[in-house]
């Protein structure tokens, strides 16, 4: 199996043994460490982690209510595949919460907040450049994570948060795919609507870019059967 582990369920105090090991094992799923269809190797994460089957098999459980593996009695516990129903249903929600901040916060914006998201948007063409996929997607998310914290509304991004683990691992795998000149070019589009104040030019603006990458993410994931469920 193979990812990088954090640090013993022990060392991390304040937690129970299954919240590590959830965390841990989600954080590698939803990162692509872990890709779809690879098998759980219980051995392996209990001698890391020097936890019992106990506090893994809680883990696991709440995995499966995610979605996020399939057990599979006398074979094993799997990495699920990427369930396009799954996606389309995170994305739906996503795409109604941002919408309606980016609405809600353009009139509103100041000086400050614009130079924040311009910053991040020059870091995000400074990676774009360098070819450096993984940062680049670390900045996306710092853009549209801005917004939320701009709308201050916290069981809002609550929401998008809880939806995000399906949708964010399709995203991941998309990273080489070249998608990334076209999400600059739709950031700056919102950028350039929250700059004039004007929040229905932001909400069209974000409607868009969120359009299309669902319709990209469609289109990809006809090519890779073996990483989705369609």
């Amino acid at each position: 199996m193979g990812f990088a582990f954090g640090s013993s369920a022990q060392s991390r105090r304040g937690l129970s043994k299954a919240v590590v090991v959830y965390d841990d094992l989600r954080s590698a799923i939803i990162g692509l460490e872990l890709k779809p269809g690879a098998r759980i190797d219980k051995s392996e994460v209990c001698g890391r982690l020097g936890v019992s089957r106990q506090p893994l098999a809680e883990a696991i459980a709440r995995l499966a209510e995610e979605r996020l593996v399939e057990v599979e009695p006398q074979k094993g516990t799997f990495i699920a595949r990427i369930r396009m129903a799954d996606v389309a249903e995170a994305a739906f929600v996503r795409r109604a919460l941002e919408v309606a901040t980016v609405e809600a916060v353009a009139a509103g914006m100041d000086e400050a907040a614009l130079a924040r998201l311009e910053r991040v948007l020059g870091y995000q063409a400074a990676a774009l450049k360098a070819k450096d996929a993984a940062e680049f997607y670390a900045l996306d998310v710092r853009f549209h994570t801005m917004l939320f914290e701009r709308l201050a509304m916290r069981r809002v991004a609550e929401v998008v948060e809880t939806s995000r683990a399906q949708l964010e691992r399709a995203r991941r795998l998309m990273l080489p795919t070249g998608r990334s000149q076209h999400t600059l070019k739709e950031h700056r589009a919102i950028f350039a609507a929250l700059e004039a104040r004007d929040p229905a030019r932001a909400a069209r603006a974000m409607g868009a870019h969120l359009d299309e990458v669902m319709e990209e993410l469609k289109r990809f994931a006809a090519r890779q059967p073996e990483l989705f469920e369609l």
